[in-house]
């Protein structure tokens, strides 16, 4: 992997990887994924960091959950039927305009379409990082030994907080200060 483990906000891309309202029904972490999903839209895109949606066949899993929705309101989303977004060249495209190398994800499934997805960037030279607490599968041993694979492909496997506070980079700024609002909104829901 090029460049450092850490966020940099203008090399960063958030993509939200299939956060559904039929496919997260069925997860068990699903509240707190969501959340910390929320939390990771909002604060990337008050840090000028870039967000992408991304839905598998929205037609038979549903639009993405509400929270989500309204907290990425703007951004359309990229529909997808192969497991991996690298497979999608609307998805492809979207990404090669940005011209972000670094790309964060998170959503569901870990052990799917965030690991087929992570893989194929990976592939492609990205700077892959996965936020555990942001992505979950519906077994939870699945998920875990996603992350354990991931790592050993070399994928960054990191939390929601440390990416926010990563592409913040100092406290004592406008920005710190609405950033840990809305760290301490999610803590408190």
């Amino acid at each position: 992997m090029a460049g450092t483990h850490l966020v940099e906000r203008d090399r960063a891309i958030l993509v939200l990887v299939d956060v559904q309202s039929r496919l997260a029904d069925v997860m068990e972490r699903r509240d707190a994924v969501v959340a910390s999903s929320v939390l990771l839209a909002r604060t990337c895109r008050m840090l000028g960091v870039p967000v992408a949606i991304t839905r598998q066949y929205p037609r038979g899993l549903g639009d993405t959950v509400p929270e989500l929705l309204e907290a990425t309101a703007g951004i359309e989303p990229v529909d997808k039927v192969t497991f991996s977004c690298v497979g999608e060249p609307a998805f492809v495209s979207l990404l090669a305009h940005t011209g972000r190398r670094q790309v964060i994800l998170a959503g569901m499934e870990t052990h799917i379409c965030v690991t087929q997805t992570a893989l194929g960037l990976l592939a492609e030279g990205y700077d892959v990082q996965v936020v555990a607490d942001a992505t979950c599968s519906r077994r939870e041993s699945d998920h875990l030994i996603a992350l354990d694979r991931l790592r050993c492909a070399g994928v960054v496997v990191t939390t929601s907080e440390s990416v926010i506070y990563e592409a913040l980079g100092r406290a004592g700024t406008e920005e710190f200060g609405a950033v840990l609002e809305e760290v301490k909104a999610r803590d408190a829901g």
